[in-house]
């Protein structure tokens, strides 16, 4: 069936299991196809493997290699300069949201600020464009 096929990509980059378990149920719920990463070194080798997402939810503080790394990372590769790509974390600080917005970032959510459902009508606002 062309609907499989049609199922929006989203990969979550989170390193909190309950967090991520939380988006992955919603975003799945949802009609979303979700692949998880639980650090940044295991989100840039999903994107070299399987390369086509259509959006990325990206946490911040994560071991390895921080969000901010991956973020620079992945708009540094021509294929995936485009690829919409929502921070999420508890990080609220200034320079923090500027230099992810000058990384390239499409949004910065900050996690206690948003519900699951509010973060997907985020995310339905960027596949839906």
């Amino acid at each position: 069936m062309s609907e499989e096929k049609s199922k929006k990509r989203i990969l979550i980059v989170e390193d909190d299991s309950f967090v991520m378990d939380i988006y992955q149920t919603k975003l799945s719920q949802s009609g979303y196809d979700v692949v998880g990463a639980d650090n940044g070194l295991e989100a840039l080798k999903k994107i070299e493997e399987d390369g086509s997402f259509d959006l990325m939810l990206l946490d911040i503080v994560m071991p390895y290699m921080d969000g901010l790394e991956v973020l620079q990372k992945v708009k540094s590769d021509d294929k995936n300069k485009d690829l919409p790509i929502i921070l999420l974390t508890n990080l609220s600080q200034k320079e923090e949201v500027d230099k992810g917005l000058e990384l390239g970032a499409s949004d910065y959510l900050i996690k206690s600020h948003f519900t699951p459902s509010e973060v997907l009508e985020k995310i339905k606002g960027y596949l839906d464009k």
